[in-house]
C-alpha cells in the first residue's frame, strides 16, 4: 500500500500539521516540529504534544507514516568545530522533539563540506554525528535525504551515503529519504534509466534503508545538481516516471511526501497518484 501525502504546515503549532494533512486526502505527512530557519525554538508544550498525538489517531495517522525534516541550518559535516557542534546540539535537539510527538523518523540533508574539507571527510563527520546523537536519544530513526549535489552539499551520490551508512554503528536507527528531483538532478536518470538507477541503489546503499520518498518533479535538468521542484507531470521527469513509480511495490509501506510548489494542487495530485495505483 501507498501512503502518500504533502510537507504540511505547522503554523499554530505541530498540532496543526495531522489537521492540514487530513484536509488534502493524506494518509502521510511531514512536518517541521519548530522553525527551520531557526537555531533555537521554545520547547514543545504538553498541551501541543498531547493534541497533536490525539489529532495524528483521530485522523488515523500512522507514525510510521509521518516524516518530520529537521532545520535546514543543520550541517552535521561541518568542517569547522563550532558550526559542528552547534549543529549537532541543533539536531539533539530535533530528535528530542520527535520522541516527545511519538515519531520515528528524522528525515535531514547530510551536510556541506563547505570547499574546506574533502567530501569523504565530511561523511565521516556526519556518521560520527549520527552516532553521538543515537547514543543521546532512543528509537527515532536518523534518515538521510540525498541531495542534488548543489554548492558544497554531500549525499548526492549514492555511494556516499552508503559511506555514512557503513560507519553508523546501529544500523536499525539509520535510513534513507530518496527526493525524485535530487535523484534526477543529480545525475540519475530515473526517466529514461528507471531499472538501472534503482538497482544502482540497492546496489550501493540497499532497498533495506530505504525510510522515505519526496516525490517531486524538477524544473531543473538532469545533472544539473540544482534542486528545483515542480509540480508532479508539469517537470523534466514528467508523468510516465510517476505513473511507473506508483506502481512498484518497492515504495509500498514508507511515507512518500510531496514537497511540490503548489500547496493548491496537493489535493489533486494525491488523488492522481493514488489512480495510478490500480491503473493498467
Amino acid at each position: 500500500m501507498k501512503f502518500i501525502g504533502a510537507h504540511v504546515s505547522a503554523s499554530g503549532g505541530v498540532e496543526a500539521a495531522p489537521v492540514n494533512a487530513s484536509e488534502i486526502g493524506a494518509n502521510a505527512f511531514a512536518l517541521f516540529t519548530k522553525n527551520q530557519r531557526q537555531w533555537v525554538a521554545r520547547p514543545l508544550t504538553e498541551e501541543s504534544i498531547r493534541v497533536f498525538k490525539e489529532n495524528c489517531g483521530k485522523l488515523g495517522f500512522d507514525s510510521r507514516y509521518i516524516l518530520p525534516h529537521d532545520s535546514y541550518l543543520i550541517n552535521l559535516g561541518h568542517p569547522e568545530e563550532e558550526g559542528l557542534q552547534k549543529s549537532r546540539a541543533a539536531f539533539l535537539d530535533e530528535m528530542q522533539r520527535c520522541e516527545q510527538l511519538g515519531l520515528k523518523l528524522l528525515n535531514f540533508h547530510p551536510g556541506s563540506h563547505l570547499n574546506k574539507i574533502s567530501v569523504e571527510e565530511c561523511l565521516d563527520k556526519v556518521a560520527e554525528s549520527i552516532n553521538l546523537i543515537l547514543g543521546k536519544t532512543h528509537d527515532v530513526v536518523a534518515v538521510i535525504e540525498n541531495t542534488a549535489g548543489q554548492g558544497s552539499n554531500v549525499g548526492n551520490e549514492f555511494w556516499q551515503l552508503g559511506h555514512i551508512i557503513d560507519r553508523v554503528d546501529d544500523k536499525s536507527r539509520v535510513g534513507v529519504c530518496l527526493d525524485t528531483c535530487h535523484t534526477y538532478t543529480a545525475g540519475y536518470d530515473i526517466v529514461n534509466e528507471y531499472d538501472k538507477v534503482f538497482e544502482e541503489f540497492d546496489a550501493a546503499v540497499g532497498f533495506g534503508y530505504l525510510r522515505g520518498i519526496h516525490l517531486n518533479d524538477s524544473k531543473k535538468a538532469l545533472g544539473s545538481r540544482v534542486d528545483r521542484h515542480d509540480s508532479i507531470g508539469k517537470g523534466l521527469i514528467g508523468m510516465d516516471f510517476f505513473r511507473r513509480f506508483m506502481q512498484d511495490v518497492r515504495f509500498d509501506g514508507i511515507p512518500i511526501i510531496l514537497e511540490t510548489p503548489d500547496e493548491s494542487l496537493w489535493a489533486e495530485e494525491i488523488k492522481l497518484l493514488r489512480s495510478f495505483v490500480s491503473s493498467d
